[in-house]
């Protein structure tokens, strides 16, 4: 269908004068037209959190102060939009909404229980209601996203019922979406098919976004946020990165898998499928620079952004009997199979194996469990560097280049051949920064000059 979404993130609405910007960037694009995906207000959802621990704990008055917070960060937002004088069905709809989530939290202090349902119930207030007060602002159509995401009943994490979104999609929202008139709805939440309200995880509101624009088959899905498009490394260690214009599917994928903070990872996956092009764009600078995902991008470049995520620990396994020995790999991976453990990188070698896996994974049980047949050393706060890229594989002098410019920071793992566009290092998380400043010189500014 002719169509867009456009996803704006809790910093593109904290407040009052943020909610008009995007407003008249909504009302730009209104023939297209737009559905308005949005997220909760500024920390909203980092509020309702801290009322629901609260109230578990058994502090309701600490639980109803955390929603009041919230509650005062709506009503002046609105306030401000309507100069003061709320229209009916807003302040009655705010009032049943914070009068319902008061209940929930007064259940969860009375059994001092924060089941994951309840947990959802509660987060998800917080788009729940910067839709509605949002919509009210422009006067448009709000639809439930709960009528539509239809999920299983993994709380906290639901997984998305894909084959059911199209039909869905088309009952709630197609015929309100006509040109001039936006529709809004929320990300991050879904139902299951019973009514509960369940949730993505957090930074679901991308995902949201992909799966609607997906279901619907529009024409771009616009994911609006405070950078301008997704940068070649992260500006806070670089401040010389700079935006990409135009990204593969496959280097967002990585870059997002590694640490880079614009897009969630599984936003890619419903635009890839659909062959829908995702951009990347800044709240602050409409008219500004902005970076096209699309299927059929060919960038041609050899090095196109730096991702690093830490600290990661690093395992390395050793045993004489991996030699000529089939079915090791097999038992050593069932280990971490066993404890729900990812493992990012491997490294091999005839007798031992060196892999990654996250800060927070069980050290002690796997340990336990690797040296009942291996010798297991474990060797904490690394970071991995991914230099991420279309023609790496096929660039003579990268890796090069690479470790010149590393010179004195020791590399402690190295992953290449896995595909074909990600250099993968694993150095001290205390190098990490100076390792992105180098390599960000060398491979990116340089190549940019030459």
């Amino acid at each position: 269908m002719h169509g867009i979404v456009m996803k704006f993130g809790g910093s593109s609405i904290a407040n009052a004068a943020c909610m008009r910007q995007v407003a008249a960037l909504v009302r730009a694009a209104a023939q297209r037209p737009p559905l308005v995906v949005l997220s909760a207000m500024g920390k909203s959802t980092n509020g309702l959190f801290a009322a629901a621990q609260a109230a578990e704990s058994g502090n309701l008055e600490a639980a109803i102060e955390s929603m009041q917070a919230v509650q005062a960060t709506h009503l002046k937002a609105a306030m401000e939009l309507f100069s003061g004088s709320l229209p009916e069905s807003l302040e009655a709809g705010l009032t049943a909404r914070f009068s319902e989530l008061e209940l929930i939290l007064r259940g969860v202090a009375l059994l001092r229980e924060l089941s994951p349902r309840s947990m959802d119930a509660i987060a998800s207030f917080g788009e729940r209601l910067s839709t509605l007060l949002f919509s009210a602002f422009i006067d448009a159509p709000l639809v439930d996203a709960r009528k539509i995401m239809r999920t299983d009943d993994t709380f906290g994490e639901g997984q998305p019922r894909f084959a059911l979104l199209p039909e869905l999609a088309a009952q709630h929202f197609a015929h309100l979406l006509i040109p001039g008139q936006p529709v809004v709805t929320q990300g991050y939440i879904g139902a299951t098919e019973d009514g509960l309200t369940t949730t993505l995880g957090r930074g679901g509101s991308d995902y949201s976004a992909a799966l609607f624009g997906a279901a619907l088959g529009v024409e771009e899905v616009q994911i609006w946020t405070d950078v301008q498009g997704v940068l070649t490394c992260d500006p806070r260690v670089v401040p010389e990165a700079q935006s990409i214009d135009q990204l593969t599917f496959a280097e967002a994928a990585e870059l997002a898998a590694f640490g880079a903070k614009v897009l969630h990872p599984a936003t890619i996956q419903p635009a890839v499928e659909a062959g829908i092009p995702v951009t990347v764009r800044d709240t602050q600078h409409p008219s500004g620079r902005f970076t096209t995902i699309s299927p059929n991008t060919r960038s041609g470049r050899a090095v196109t952004a730096l991702a690093s995520r830490g600290p990661v620990t690093v395992l390395t396994v050793n045993s004489s009997r991996m030699l000529n020995h089939s079915g090791f790999l097999a038992k050593l991976f069932d280990v971490f199979r066993r404890h729900g453990v990812s493992v990012d990188l491997i490294a091999t070698a005839e007798v031992s194996v060196s892999l990654t896996v996250e800060a927070d994974a069980p050290l002690a049980a796997l340990m336990a469990d690797l040296t009942a047949f291996a010798t297991a050393v474990a060797v904490e706060d690394r970071a991995i560097i991914a230099v991420v890229g279309e023609r790496i594989k096929q660039t003579p002098g990268i890796a090069g280049r690479v470790f010149t410019a590393l010179g004195d920071i020791n590399i402690e793992l190295i992953s290449m051949g896995a595909n074909e566009i990600n250099l993968s290092l694993v150095v001290p998380q205390a190098a990490a920064v100076e390792a992105l400043r180098r390599l960000h010189r060398v491979l990116i500014e340089e190549a940019v000059c030459a």
